[in-house]
């Protein structure tokens, strides 16, 4: 990084203002993440949240769970019809 040359102590004042600002501005952001973490970790979004992939991993492979239960399902109900 290439060091700044200031031509006033008021130049030196304004960037050190500009850098507080910025580095209490972050502070917030941090804070603000941390408790928008503490909210989203609650066990209702949790449980939530598993229930939610849950049902959207099996509404998307309904075509292939069908696919490979019908012939067991179709083999034990001929099973059935006959007897056996």
């Amino acid at each position: 990084m290439e060091s700044k040359k200031y031509a006033s102590y008021a130049e030196i004042e304004r960037d050190l203002e500009i850098l507080k600002l910025e580095k209490e501005i972050n502070y917030h952001k941090l804070v603000l993440s941390v408790q928008k973490t503490k909210q989203s970790i609650t066990p209702q979004n949790i449980i939530g949240g598993f229930f939610s992939s849950f049902t959207e991993y099996f509404s998307h492979s309904y075509g292939q769970i069908l696919r490979s239960v019908l012939p067991y399902a179709i083999n034990w109900f001929i099973n059935k019809k006959r007897g056996n």
